[in-house]
């Protein structure tokens, strides 16, 4: 077998504008979502809002449980 010598081997060139380097379009939704609202100081916040909200909610129903259990028949 003979090779066919130095053009035997063809090398494609990448034309740079076809190229798509956006790393965000292609992530998804739920990724930029958790990105957006996990991470920094807007996380930080809606996890304080989020213990807030449920430590109302824990003593609501024992506010509400108190209630029905201790009172005058």
């Amino acid at each position: 077998m003979e090779s066919s010598g130095e053009g035997s081997v063809h090398y494609d060139c990448w034309n740079e504008s076809n190229i798509n380097m956006n790393v965000e379009a292609s992530e998804s939704t739920t990724r930029r979502l958790y990105n957006r609202l996990c991470i920094g100081n807007t996380g930080i916040a809606l996890k304080a809002l989020g213990a807030l909200a449920a430590l109302v909610g824990i003593y609501f129903i024992g506010y509400v449980t108190g209630y029905y259990v201790h009172r005058c028949p």
